[in-house]
Protein backbone atom coordinates (compact mmCIF):
# COMPACT_ATOMS: atom_id res chain seq x y z
CA UNK A 1 0.00 0.00 0.00
CA UNK A 2 1.68 3.33 -1.01
CA UNK A 3 2.80 5.46 1.73
CA UNK A 4 2.96 2.92 4.60
CA UNK A 5 5.49 2.36 6.53
CA UNK A 6 7.10 -1.19 5.64
CA UNK A 7 8.98 -2.26 8.88
CA UNK A 8 11.80 -4.55 8.72
CA UNK A 9 11.12 -8.54 7.34
CA UNK A 10 11.97 -10.67 9.94
CA UNK A 11 14.06 -13.11 8.87
CA UNK A 12 13.43 -16.00 11.28
CA UNK A 13 10.27 -17.67 13.16
CA UNK A 14 11.65 -16.66 16.53
CA UNK A 15 12.47 -12.63 14.98
CA UNK A 16 8.29 -12.59 14.48
CA UNK A 17 7.75 -14.64 18.44
CA UNK A 18 10.68 -11.79 19.59
CA UNK A 19 8.40 -9.07 17.84
CA UNK A 20 4.88 -10.73 19.67
CA UNK A 21 6.63 -10.37 22.99
CA UNK A 22 7.58 -7.12 22.64
CA UNK A 23 4.06 -6.21 21.29
CA UNK A 24 2.51 -7.55 23.90
CA UNK A 25 4.56 -6.09 26.69
CA UNK A 26 3.67 -2.54 25.67
CA UNK A 27 0.12 -3.32 24.95
CA UNK A 28 0.00 -4.90 28.68
CA UNK A 29 1.75 -1.30 29.66
CA UNK A 30 -0.63 0.71 27.97
CA UNK A 31 -3.97 -1.14 29.05
CA UNK A 32 -3.44 -0.86 32.58
CA UNK A 33 -3.19 2.59 32.06
CA UNK A 34 -6.52 2.94 29.79
CA UNK A 35 -8.03 0.86 32.46
CA UNK A 36 -7.49 3.24 34.88
CA UNK A 37 -8.97 6.14 32.83
CA UNK A 38 -11.63 3.71 31.76
CA UNK A 39 -12.90 2.99 35.33
CA UNK A 40 -12.47 5.42 37.10
CA UNK A 41 -14.78 7.83 34.41
CA UNK A 42 -17.53 5.01 34.10
CA UNK A 43 -17.93 4.02 37.96
CA UNK A 44 -19.18 8.00 38.28
CA UNK A 45 -20.52 9.06 35.18
CA UNK A 46 -23.91 8.58 36.07
CA UNK A 47 -23.80 9.84 39.18
CA UNK A 48 -22.49 13.03 37.91
CA UNK A 49 -25.48 13.34 35.47
CA UNK A 50 -27.71 12.86 38.16
CA UNK A 51 -25.91 15.69 39.96
CA UNK A 52 -26.30 18.03 37.42
CA UNK A 53 -29.85 16.67 36.53
CA UNK A 54 -31.32 16.10 40.20
CA UNK A 55 -33.48 13.20 38.49
CA UNK A 56 -32.22 9.59 37.59
CA UNK A 57 -34.18 9.60 33.90
CA UNK A 58 -31.08 10.53 31.98
CA UNK A 59 -28.17 9.37 33.99
CA UNK A 60 -27.68 6.72 31.46
CA UNK A 61 -27.38 9.64 28.65
CA UNK A 62 -23.60 9.96 29.79
CA UNK A 63 -22.59 6.39 29.19
CA UNK A 64 -24.62 6.07 26.43
CA UNK A 65 -22.78 8.49 24.67
CA UNK A 66 -19.29 7.67 25.80
CA UNK A 67 -20.22 4.22 24.14
CA UNK A 68 -21.61 5.76 20.97
CA UNK A 69 -18.64 7.73 20.56
CA UNK A 70 -16.24 4.87 21.10
CA UNK A 71 -18.33 3.13 18.35
CA UNK A 72 -18.51 6.16 16.26
CA UNK A 73 -14.98 6.52 16.14
CA UNK A 74 -14.01 2.80 15.64
CA UNK A 75 -13.43 2.90 11.84
CA UNK A 76 -11.81 5.94 11.98
CA UNK A 77 -9.34 4.15 13.68
CA UNK A 78 -9.39 1.42 11.96
CA UNK A 79 -8.94 2.90 8.63
CA UNK A 80 -5.70 4.76 10.34
CA UNK A 81 -4.37 1.78 11.58
CA UNK A 82 -5.00 -0.16 8.02
CA UNK A 83 -2.97 2.93 6.44
CA UNK A 84 -0.48 3.49 8.85
CA UNK A 85 -0.17 0.85 11.64
CA UNK A 86 -1.54 -0.24 15.38
CA UNK A 87 0.63 2.58 16.70
CA UNK A 88 -0.80 5.55 15.24
CA UNK A 89 -4.14 4.62 15.34
CA UNK A 90 -4.06 3.28 19.48
CA UNK A 91 -2.26 6.89 20.39
CA UNK A 92 -4.98 8.50 18.55
CA UNK A 93 -7.15 7.05 20.27
CA UNK A 94 -6.11 6.98 23.98
CA UNK A 95 -5.47 11.12 23.11
CA UNK A 96 -8.76 11.78 22.13
CA UNK A 97 -10.02 10.09 25.36
CA UNK A 98 -7.89 12.18 27.82
CA UNK A 99 -9.55 14.91 26.28
CA UNK A 100 -12.79 14.28 26.60
CA UNK A 101 -12.03 13.42 30.32
CA UNK A 102 -10.64 16.66 30.36
CA UNK A 103 -13.51 18.32 29.07
CA UNK A 104 -16.32 16.14 31.55
CA UNK A 105 -13.86 18.03 34.41
CA UNK A 106 -14.88 21.65 33.12
CA UNK A 107 -18.71 20.18 32.51
CA UNK A 108 -18.35 19.39 36.38
CA UNK A 109 -17.33 22.84 37.45
CA UNK A 110 -19.47 24.69 35.38
CA UNK A 111 -22.41 22.63 36.21
CA UNK A 112 -23.36 22.26 32.62
CA UNK A 113 -24.88 18.48 31.65
CA UNK A 114 -24.01 19.81 27.74
CA UNK A 115 -20.70 19.93 28.46
CA UNK A 116 -20.55 16.53 29.89
CA UNK A 117 -22.25 14.92 26.85
CA UNK A 118 -19.46 16.34 24.56
CA UNK A 119 -16.55 15.30 26.99
CA UNK A 120 -18.03 12.21 27.41
CA UNK A 121 -18.29 11.50 23.41
CA UNK A 122 -14.86 12.14 23.05
CA UNK A 123 -13.80 10.03 26.65
CA UNK A 124 -15.57 6.91 24.34
CA UNK A 125 -12.60 7.14 22.05
CA UNK A 126 -10.21 5.99 24.89
CA UNK A 127 -12.47 2.62 24.98
CA UNK A 128 -12.56 2.35 21.55
CA UNK A 129 -8.52 2.67 21.67
CA UNK A 130 -8.62 -0.39 24.64
CA UNK A 131 -10.79 -2.84 22.65
CA UNK A 132 -8.77 -2.20 19.68
CA UNK A 133 -5.57 -2.93 21.58
CA UNK A 134 -6.47 -6.70 22.12
CA UNK A 135 -6.88 -7.26 18.26
CA UNK A 136 -3.15 -5.58 17.93
CA UNK A 137 -2.36 -8.55 20.29
CA UNK A 138 -3.65 -11.11 18.09
CA UNK A 139 -2.16 -9.58 14.63
CA UNK A 140 1.26 -11.74 14.62
CA UNK A 141 -0.29 -14.58 17.23
CA UNK A 142 -0.09 -18.26 15.59
CA UNK A 143 -3.77 -19.20 15.44
CA UNK A 144 -3.75 -21.93 17.87
CA UNK A 145 -2.77 -19.11 20.51
CA UNK A 146 -4.90 -15.93 18.51
CA UNK A 147 -7.70 -15.81 21.93
CA UNK A 148 -4.72 -16.34 24.44
CA UNK A 149 -3.10 -13.09 22.78
CA UNK A 150 -6.56 -11.24 23.07
CA UNK A 151 -6.77 -12.75 26.80
CA UNK A 152 -3.40 -10.98 27.90
CA UNK A 153 -4.06 -7.75 26.16
CA UNK A 154 -7.51 -8.10 28.18
CA UNK A 155 -6.04 -9.38 31.63
CA UNK A 156 -3.65 -6.34 31.75
CA UNK A 157 -6.48 -3.93 32.13
CA UNK A 158 -7.71 -5.71 34.97
CA UNK A 159 -5.19 -3.89 37.16
CA UNK A 160 -6.41 -0.34 35.83
CA UNK A 161 -9.29 -1.10 35.96
CA UNK A 162 -9.56 -2.70 39.13
CA UNK A 163 -7.72 0.24 40.89
CA UNK A 164 -9.27 3.31 39.11
CA UNK A 165 -13.24 2.65 41.13
CA UNK A 166 -11.05 2.24 44.71
CA UNK A 167 -9.10 5.73 43.89
CA UNK A 168 -13.12 7.43 43.47
CA UNK A 169 -12.84 8.82 47.09
CA UNK A 170 -8.98 10.05 47.22
CA UNK A 171 -9.04 11.66 43.88
CA UNK A 172 -12.78 13.17 45.24
CA UNK A 173 -10.90 14.73 47.86
CA UNK A 174 -8.18 16.39 45.99
CA UNK A 175 -11.02 17.55 43.80
CA UNK A 176 -12.59 19.16 46.46
CA UNK A 177 -9.29 20.64 48.24
CA UNK A 178 -8.85 22.17 44.40
CA UNK A 179 -12.32 23.87 44.87
CA UNK A 180 -14.14 21.02 42.06
CA UNK A 181 -17.10 18.75 42.59
CA UNK A 182 -16.01 16.17 44.19
CA UNK A 183 -17.45 13.80 41.02
CA UNK A 184 -14.21 15.83 38.77
CA UNK A 185 -11.76 13.90 40.48
CA UNK A 186 -11.89 10.70 38.77
CA UNK A 187 -12.46 12.31 35.65
CA UNK A 188 -9.31 14.21 36.14
CA UNK A 189 -7.22 10.59 36.95
CA UNK A 190 -8.78 9.70 33.54
CA UNK A 191 -6.98 12.39 31.48
CA UNK A 192 -4.00 11.64 33.40
CA UNK A 193 -4.27 8.28 32.26
CA UNK A 194 -5.31 8.25 29.05
CA UNK A 195 -2.65 10.54 28.11
CA UNK A 196 0.22 7.83 29.39
CA UNK A 197 -1.70 5.28 27.70
CA UNK A 198 -0.77 7.16 24.22
CA UNK A 199 2.88 8.27 25.46
CA UNK A 200 3.41 4.06 26.19
CA UNK A 201 2.18 3.32 23.15
CA UNK A 202 3.99 5.80 20.88
CA UNK A 203 7.16 5.22 22.08
CA UNK A 204 7.05 1.32 23.04
CA UNK A 205 4.82 -0.53 20.48
CA UNK A 206 7.79 -0.73 17.77
CA UNK A 207 7.67 -2.16 15.85
CA UNK A 208 4.32 -2.22 14.76
CA UNK A 209 2.31 -5.69 14.99
CA UNK A 210 -0.02 -5.01 12.07
CA UNK A 211 3.12 -4.22 9.39
CA UNK A 212 5.26 -6.50 10.79
CA UNK A 213 2.69 -9.12 10.19
CA UNK A 214 2.06 -7.92 6.35
CA UNK A 215 5.73 -7.93 6.24
CA UNK A 216 5.93 -11.85 7.21
CA UNK A 217 2.91 -12.62 4.89
CA UNK A 218 3.87 -15.62 2.40
CA UNK A 219 3.45 -14.30 -1.22
CA UNK A 220 0.06 -15.72 -2.09
CA UNK A 221 -3.23 -13.92 -3.18
CA UNK A 222 -5.57 -13.77 -0.72
CA UNK A 223 -9.56 -14.95 -1.28
CA UNK A 224 -10.96 -12.13 -3.49
CA UNK A 225 -12.99 -9.69 -1.10
CA UNK A 226 -16.57 -9.51 -1.07
CA UNK A 227 -18.42 -6.97 -3.17
CA UNK A 228 -18.69 -4.13 -0.98
CA UNK A 229 -14.99 -4.90 0.60
CA UNK A 230 -13.97 -2.03 -1.04
CA UNK A 231 -9.83 -1.45 -2.01
CA UNK A 232 -7.08 -1.82 0.16
CA UNK A 233 -7.01 -4.09 3.13
CA UNK A 234 -9.89 -2.07 4.83
CA UNK A 235 -12.92 -5.21 4.53
CA UNK A 236 -16.59 -4.58 4.11
CA UNK A 237 -19.86 -5.22 6.01
CA UNK A 238 -19.88 -8.64 3.85
CA UNK A 239 -16.63 -10.00 5.74
CA UNK A 240 -19.29 -9.98 8.77
CA UNK A 241 -22.36 -11.40 7.33
CA UNK A 242 -22.47 -15.09 8.03
CA UNK A 243 -20.24 -18.00 9.49
CA UNK A 244 -18.00 -17.88 11.85
CA UNK A 245 -17.80 -14.04 11.46
CA UNK A 246 -21.44 -13.07 11.91
CA UNK A 247 -21.50 -15.49 15.35
CA UNK A 248 -18.52 -13.56 16.75
CA UNK A 249 -19.77 -10.42 16.02
CA UNK A 250 -23.54 -11.07 17.25
CA UNK A 251 -21.38 -12.94 20.88
CA UNK A 252 -19.87 -9.40 21.48
CA UNK A 253 -22.52 -7.08 20.40
CA UNK A 254 -25.37 -8.80 22.35
CA UNK A 255 -22.48 -9.50 26.01
CA UNK A 256 -22.28 -5.40 25.50
CA UNK A 257 -25.61 -4.37 25.10
CA UNK A 258 -26.17 -6.74 28.55
CA UNK A 259 -23.03 -6.00 30.14
CA UNK A 260 -23.68 -1.92 29.85
CA UNK A 261 -27.16 -1.78 30.46
CA UNK A 262 -26.69 -3.74 33.96
CA UNK A 263 -23.25 -2.17 34.82
CA UNK A 264 -24.21 1.67 34.76
CA UNK A 265 -27.40 1.29 36.72
CA UNK A 266 -25.63 -0.37 39.45
CA UNK A 267 -24.48 2.60 40.98
CA UNK A 268 -27.47 4.10 41.09
CA UNK A 269 -29.38 1.17 42.60
CA UNK A 270 -26.79 1.21 45.14
CA UNK A 271 -27.13 4.77 46.18
CA UNK A 272 -30.66 4.65 46.18
CA UNK A 273 -30.55 1.69 48.43
CA UNK A 274 -28.18 3.79 51.00
CA UNK A 275 -24.39 2.52 49.47
CA UNK A 276 -22.15 4.78 50.04
CA UNK A 277 -19.27 5.68 47.50
CA UNK A 278 -16.95 3.23 48.52
CA UNK A 279 -19.07 0.41 48.56
CA UNK A 280 -20.38 1.27 45.24
CA UNK A 281 -16.75 1.23 44.03
CA UNK A 282 -15.75 -1.86 45.27
CA UNK A 283 -18.89 -3.55 43.76
CA UNK A 284 -17.52 -1.73 40.24
CA UNK A 285 -14.27 -2.99 40.99
CA UNK A 286 -15.29 -6.78 41.38
CA UNK A 287 -17.21 -6.09 37.70
CA UNK A 288 -14.29 -5.53 36.11
CA UNK A 289 -12.35 -8.19 37.48
CA UNK A 290 -15.27 -10.43 36.33
CA UNK A 291 -14.22 -8.68 33.16
CA UNK A 292 -10.86 -8.83 32.85
CA UNK A 293 -8.85 -10.86 35.97
CA UNK A 294 -9.96 -14.37 34.80
CA UNK A 295 -9.24 -13.30 31.04
CA UNK A 296 -5.96 -15.70 30.85
CA UNK A 297 -8.31 -18.50 31.61
CA UNK A 298 -10.72 -17.62 29.46
CA UNK A 299 -8.45 -17.78 26.68
CA UNK A 300 -6.88 -21.19 27.43
CA UNK A 301 -10.57 -22.33 27.62
CA UNK A 302 -11.15 -21.06 24.11
CA UNK A 303 -8.22 -22.28 22.84
CA UNK A 304 -8.09 -25.15 23.93
CA UNK A 305 -12.15 -26.54 23.91
CA UNK A 306 -13.33 -24.34 21.23
CA UNK A 307 -14.74 -20.73 20.44
CA UNK A 308 -18.44 -22.28 20.42
CA UNK A 309 -18.27 -23.79 24.35
CA UNK A 310 -16.75 -20.41 25.50
CA UNK A 311 -19.78 -18.61 23.90
CA UNK A 312 -22.04 -20.65 25.56
CA UNK A 313 -20.72 -20.65 28.89
CA UNK A 314 -20.84 -16.52 28.75
CA UNK A 315 -24.29 -17.01 27.85
CA UNK A 316 -24.80 -18.84 30.87
CA UNK A 317 -22.64 -16.53 32.96
CA UNK A 318 -24.48 -13.68 31.97
CA UNK A 319 -28.31 -15.26 32.51
CA UNK A 320 -27.18 -15.86 35.97
CA UNK A 321 -26.31 -12.45 36.56
CA UNK A 322 -29.40 -10.97 35.65
CA UNK A 323 -31.42 -12.87 37.77
CA UNK A 324 -29.02 -12.58 40.97
CA UNK A 325 -29.16 -9.26 40.16
CA UNK A 326 -32.97 -8.82 39.38
CA UNK A 327 -34.07 -11.37 42.73
CA UNK A 328 -31.35 -9.69 45.41
CA UNK A 329 -31.94 -7.85 48.81
CA UNK A 330 -30.55 -4.74 47.43
CA UNK A 331 -29.10 -4.19 50.63
CA UNK A 332 -27.13 -7.30 50.21
CA UNK A 333 -23.84 -6.28 49.17
CA UNK A 334 -22.38 -9.75 48.24
CA UNK A 335 -25.52 -10.95 46.10
CA UNK A 336 -24.77 -7.74 43.95
CA UNK A 337 -21.39 -8.30 43.75
CA UNK A 338 -21.83 -11.62 42.68
CA UNK A 339 -23.65 -10.71 40.16
CA UNK A 340 -21.47 -8.15 38.86
CA UNK A 341 -18.81 -10.39 38.56
CA UNK A 342 -20.93 -12.82 36.79
CA UNK A 343 -22.22 -10.18 34.17
CA UNK A 344 -17.91 -9.64 33.83
CA UNK A 345 -17.24 -13.09 33.14
CA UNK A 346 -20.12 -13.61 31.11
CA UNK A 347 -18.96 -10.34 28.80
CA UNK A 348 -15.35 -11.51 28.86
CA UNK A 349 -16.14 -15.42 27.66
CA UNK A 350 -17.66 -13.52 24.92
CA UNK A 351 -15.74 -11.25 23.93
CA UNK A 352 -12.36 -13.38 24.32
CA UNK A 353 -14.14 -15.99 21.93
CA UNK A 354 -15.67 -13.91 19.51
CA UNK A 355 -12.94 -12.03 19.29
CA UNK A 356 -10.75 -15.33 17.68
CA UNK A 357 -13.65 -16.25 15.83
CA UNK A 358 -13.45 -12.56 13.82
CA UNK A 359 -9.84 -12.88 13.37
CA UNK A 360 -9.98 -17.04 12.50
CA UNK A 361 -12.16 -16.06 9.44
CA UNK A 362 -11.18 -12.38 7.80
CA UNK A 363 -8.47 -12.46 5.97
CA UNK A 364 -5.58 -10.17 7.73
CA UNK A 365 -5.71 -8.25 4.32
CA UNK A 366 -9.17 -7.08 4.99
CA UNK A 367 -9.23 -7.67 8.73
CA UNK A 368 -8.81 -4.44 10.21
CA UNK A 369 -11.90 -2.70 8.40
CA UNK A 370 -14.00 -5.78 9.49
CA UNK A 371 -12.64 -5.37 13.23
CA UNK A 372 -13.86 -1.12 13.03
CA UNK A 373 -16.97 -2.36 12.18
CA UNK A 374 -17.14 -4.99 14.67
CA UNK A 375 -16.22 -2.38 17.47
CA UNK A 376 -18.58 0.21 15.63
CA UNK A 377 -21.86 -2.65 16.11
CA UNK A 378 -20.72 -3.04 19.89
CA UNK A 379 -20.22 0.60 20.89
CA UNK A 380 -23.78 0.92 19.06
CA UNK A 381 -25.35 -2.04 21.08
CA UNK A 382 -23.56 -0.41 24.38
CA UNK A 383 -24.84 2.92 24.22
CA UNK A 384 -28.51 1.52 23.46
CA UNK A 385 -28.09 -0.44 26.69
CA UNK A 386 -26.98 2.69 28.40
CA UNK A 387 -29.36 4.86 27.33
CA UNK A 388 -32.43 2.38 27.69
CA UNK A 389 -31.26 1.28 31.04
CA UNK A 390 -32.04 4.66 32.49
CA UNK A 391 -35.30 4.73 31.04
CA UNK A 392 -36.18 1.48 32.51
CA UNK A 393 -34.96 2.14 35.87
CA UNK A 394 -36.81 5.07 35.87
CA UNK A 395 -39.89 3.19 34.66
CA UNK A 396 -39.78 -0.08 35.99
CA UNK A 397 -37.16 -0.25 38.50
CA UNK A 398 -33.46 -2.19 38.74
CA UNK A 399 -35.23 -5.52 39.35
CA UNK A 400 -36.75 -5.33 36.15
CA UNK A 401 -33.71 -4.43 34.19
CA UNK A 402 -31.65 -6.85 35.06
CA UNK A 403 -34.21 -9.19 34.45
CA UNK A 404 -34.61 -7.88 31.11
CA UNK A 405 -30.80 -8.79 31.06
CA UNK A 406 -31.82 -12.37 31.66
CA UNK A 407 -34.51 -12.61 29.18
CA UNK A 408 -32.09 -11.13 26.79
CA UNK A 409 -29.28 -13.65 27.10
CA UNK A 410 -31.66 -16.92 27.43
CA UNK A 411 -34.17 -16.32 24.57
CA UNK A 412 -31.97 -14.02 21.87
CA UNK A 413 -28.95 -15.06 22.42
CA UNK A 414 -29.17 -18.73 23.21
CA UNK A 415 -30.54 -20.54 20.56
CA UNK A 416 -28.31 -19.16 17.96
CA UNK A 417 -24.76 -19.99 20.42
CA UNK A 418 -26.53 -23.66 21.14
CA UNK A 419 -26.73 -24.76 17.89
CA UNK A 420 -24.56 -23.15 15.96
CA UNK A 421 -23.89 -23.27 11.78
CA UNK A 422 -21.75 -26.19 11.01
CA UNK A 423 -19.06 -23.80 9.40
CA UNK A 424 -18.38 -22.27 12.76
CA UNK A 425 -18.42 -25.10 15.14
CA UNK A 426 -17.47 -27.87 13.33
CA UNK A 427 -19.48 -31.62 12.62
CA UNK A 428 -18.41 -32.18 16.49
CA UNK A 429 -19.08 -28.70 17.66
CA UNK A 430 -15.21 -27.76 17.56
CA UNK A 431 -13.66 -25.35 15.91
CA UNK A 432 -12.53 -25.68 12.05
CA UNK A 433 -9.03 -26.05 11.59
CA UNK A 434 -7.00 -22.60 10.99
CA UNK A 435 -6.61 -21.27 7.48
CA UNK A 436 -3.91 -20.63 5.24
CA UNK A 437 -1.17 -19.17 6.82
CA UNK A 438 -0.76 -16.74 4.19
CA UNK A 439 -4.13 -15.52 5.49
CA UNK A 440 -2.87 -14.41 9.19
Amino acid sequence: MAGVPAPARPTAPHDAARVQRRTLTALVAAQVLGGVGLAAGVAVGALLARDLLGGDTFTGVPVAVATAGGALGAPPLARLMDARGRRPGLALGYLLGAAGAAVVVAAAAAGSFALLVAGMALFGAGNAASLAARFAGADLAPAPARARAVSTVLFATTFGAVAGPTLIDPTGAAAGAAGLPALAGPFALSALAYASAAAVVAVALRPDPLLTARALRAPVPAPPAPADAGGGGGGGWSDLAGGAALTGVSAMVAAQLVMIAVMTMTPLHMRGHGHGLTVVGLVISVHIAGMYLLSPLVGLVTDRLGRMPALRAGAACLTAAGLLAALADPSATAALMTALFLLGLGWSLCLVAGSALLVDAVPLERRTGAQGRSDLLMGLAGATGGLGSGAVLGAAGFSALALAAAVVSMVVLGPRWVRAPEAVSGPRGRDPAPGPTAHG
